[in-house]
C-alpha cells in the first residue's frame, strides 16, 4: 500500500524533484558561469541537464545555453579548459587570444572552481534568511513539556519543566539539536546538562534504541515544548541565515566523521531516489518545507564538491594547490590516474547510495513485506 500510495503522488515527486535539483544545480554552476567572466574566460556552453537538448540558445557573446531532457546535473564548457597538448588542432585555432581557460594563472582557476560551491553556500544563507525574514525563525528552545514513562529519560530522572542546556558538554539551543545529537548514539551514555527550578545539574542518559529504516535511532522518550516562530529583520536574517548555514555544515561534517568512525551507520547515506521521495514529501508539506530542503540540500551539494575527490571541484583544487605549490602543473600521467580513481569513487559511492534509496525505502519495505 505505501508503494501504490507514492506511485499516486509521482508526478508531485518528480516535478519537486526536478524543482529542486534543477535551482540547485543552476546556482552552482552560474557561480563557475560569473566566476569565469570575472577572469575573463569565455563560456562555449551552459547546460542544465544532460542528454538532448529541450531547448537551446546562443546568447550575443556566443554562450550557447542548453536545458537537457535528464535533470541530474549540469556543467559549464570553459572556453580552451584542455590544455594545448590534449586539444586538437582544430581546436587550437578556434581559441579566442586571452580567453582560454588553461592560460589563466593558477589563482584564477581556482577561483573559478570555487566559485560553484561557494555558490551554493550563498543559496543556503539567502534561503534561511528569506524563510526567517517572511516565515519567521522557529524558537523552540530546550525545554522538556513531557516525559514517556519507562523511557531513558524517566530512568535517568528528567522531568517535566526542565532545560536542557547542553549533551556531553555541547551547548544546545534548539530542540532539533538535541534530536540530532542523541538519534546516532543508541546505547552509548551521555552527559546531559539541566536546569531544574534555578539550579542546574547533570544527569547521565542512555538512549533506548529504536529501528529505523536505515538501522537503529536513539530515542529520549520526551517531548520538546510549543515552537513558535520570530520574524526578523532583513539584516538579522541574514545573519541567521549564515549561521545556520554554517550549524549545517558543521553538523554534515560531523556525521560523516561518525561515518567514517564507524560511529554512525553509512545506511543514512542517500542519492537522487531518496532526494527525489524527499521532496516529494517536503512540498506537500508546502513551500516552507520544500525551500527548507532545497537549502539542507545547498550545503550537502557545496560541501561534496568541496571534497578532494578527482573529477569534482575538490580535487580540481588539490591539483591546482599542488600547481602553486611546485610552480608547475602535475604530470599528465599522475592527474589521469587521479581522475581514474576518482571516477571509481564516485560511481561506487553513487551505487551504494542508491541500494541504500531502494533498499531503505518504499521499494525495499513493500519487498520485504512481500517475503515476511
Amino acid at each position: 500500500m505505501e508503494l501504490l500510495a507514492q506511485i499516486g503522488t509521482l508526478p508531485r515527486t518528480l516535478l519537486a524533484f526536478a524543482v529542486v535539483l534543477g535551482v540547485l544545480v543552476f546556482v552552482h554552476e552560474m557561480g563557475h558561469y560569473l566566476a569565469a567572466r570575472w577572469r575573463g574566460v569565455h563560456v562555449d556552453a551552459f547546460s542544465i541537464g544532460f542528454g538532448r537538448s529541450l531547448l537551446r540558445g546562443t546568447d550575443k557573446r556566443g554562450t550557447e545555453w542548453r536545458l537537457g531532457w535528464i535533470p541530474l546535473g549540469g556543467y559549464v564548457k570553459l572556453h580552451g579548459q584542455e590544455t594545448p597538448e590534449d586539444a586538437t588542432p582544430e581546436a587550437r585555432a578556434a581559441w579566442r587570444a586571452g580567453q582560454t581557460f588553461h592560460e589563466k594563472p593558477v589563482s584564477s582557476r581556482a577561483i573559478v572552481v570555487a566559485a560553484g560551491p561557494v555558490a551554493n553556500f550563498l543559496l543556503a544563507i539567502l534561503l534561511f534568511a528569506g524563510l526567517y525574514a517572511t516565515v519567521g525563525r522557529p524558537v523552540g528552545g530546550t525545554g522538556v513539556s513531557a516525559v514517556v514513562e519507562g523511557s531513558a529519560a524517566a530512568r535517568a530522572g528528567l522531568e517535566p519543566g526542565d532545560t536542557i542546556v547542553s549533551l556531553d558538554g555541547q551547548k544546545v539551543s534548539r530542540f532539533e539539536q538535541v534530536q540530532r545529537y542523541i538519534q546516532p548514539r543508541p546505547g552509548q551514555a551521555v552527559a546531559v546538562a539541566i536546569t531544574r527550578e534555578g539550579a542546574d545539574r547533570v544527569v547521565t542518559v542512555v538512549p533506548d534504541a529504536r529501528e529505523g529504516a536505515n538501522g537503529p535511532v536513539g530515542m529520549l522518550g520526551i517531548q520538546g515544548g510549543a515552537g513558535r516562530f520570530e520574524r526578523l529583520d532583513p539584516f538579522s536574517a541574514l545573519v541567521a541565515g549564515a549561521e545556520q548555514t554554517a550549524d549545517v555544515t558543521w553538523q554534515t561534517l560531523h556525521g560523516i566523521g561518525e561515518m567514517i568512525m564507524g560511529e554512525r551507520s553509512a545506511k543514512e547515506l542517500g542519492g537522487p531516489i531518496r532526494i527525489a521521495e524527499v521532496s516529494g514529501e517536503a512540498a506537500s508539506l508546502g513551500i516552507a518545507p520544500l525551500v527548507t530542503l532545497m537549502a539542507l540540500l545547498s550545503v550537502s551539494l557545496g560541501l561534496l564538491n568541496l571534497f578532494p575527490i578527482p573529477l569534482l571541484d575538490g580535487g580540481h583544487l588539490v591539483f591546482y594547490a599542488a600547481e602553486a605549490i611546485r610552480g608547475r602543473p602535475l604530470p599528465a600521467r599522475a592527474q589521469e590516474y587521479g581522475f581514474r580513481a576518482g571516477f571509481a569513487v564516485l560511481v561506487t559511492l553513487f551505487l551504494f547510495a542508491s541500494w541504500n534509496d531502494i533498499a531503505g525505502g518504499a521499494i525495499g519495505r513493500w519487498v520485504a513485506g512481500l517475503v515476511g
